[in-house]
């Protein structure tokens, strides 16, 4: 993780595809097609890289940050005007409960507990309700992740760090002595120095039934 980042790391470790890491995003598709017989390349956070040529452009919000003051940066979180989502073929919304007239519903369900020194992995009701715990988050939103765990009926003590924090053991020792639980982003950083008692939440990605069979058809339409 120190080396190749927290979510490059992540998404080998989850989805066990080639992955290439590359400020130049048309020079790293290049050499995945070199060496991997690929049909499909996901570019993550690839709008703004107009030398890659693309085939389908999917823009990811939270529904509910939106799109903040909808200013571009340094003045807002946005990176291009918000006239360019116009242009896009589909938008999807991170933690929408059904799909709206411009968009996709998209929601993270959690999957189970597993623990950073072991491996082991237990249901998501392993925690009995009203466990008290420490959790952790650095991403972009902590809150939603928090906001997760109260969802299990769980009594989180929240500690919220910069995205893509690095970690130390000693930052992650806390008092009182609970159970702590991290998001898998976070997890891959801190194997090494864990404790007994840490997990992390899996979560896995539901888009809506719509949008899955949208994308299928996008899918057969590019097919050769």
């Amino acid at each position: 993780a120190s080396e190749a980042g927290d979510e490059p790391l992540l998404i080998v470790q989850r989805c066990g595809v080639p992955l290439m890491i590359d400020p130049d995003r048309s020079r790293a598709v290049q050499a995945l097609l070199a060496a991997e017989p690929l049909d499909v390349i996901l570019s993550d956070d690839g709008l703004q890289h107009y030398r890659l040529a693309r085939d389908l452009e999917l823009v990811l919000i939270d529904a509910a940050r939106g799109l903040g003051n909808r200013r571009c940066l340094p003045a807002g979180p946005l990176r291009e005007p918000v006239e360019r989502l116009s242009s896009v073929d589909a938008l999807l919304y991170n933690g929408a409960t059904a799909d709206r007239d411009d968009g996709y519903s998209f929601r993270l369900k959690p999957s189970a507990l597993i623990n950073l020194r072991s491996g082991e992995r237990q249901p998501v009701d392993y925690f009995p309700a009203g466990q008290a715990l420490h959790a952790v988050a650095g991403i972009g939103n902590p809150q939603r992740f928090f906001n997760t765990l109260e969802g299990l009926h769980w009594r989180p003590v929240t500690h919220a760090f910069a995205d893509h924090a690095v970690y130390s053991a000693e930052a992650l020792t806390f008092t009182p002595a609970l159970p702590l639980v991290m998001t898998e982003k976070d997890a891959v950083k801190c194997r090494a120095f864990a404790a007994d008692d840490w997990w992390y939440l899996a979560v896995d990605a539901l888009p809506s039934d719509a949008f899955v069979g949208w994308f299928d058809q996008q899918l057969l339409r590019l097919s050769p």
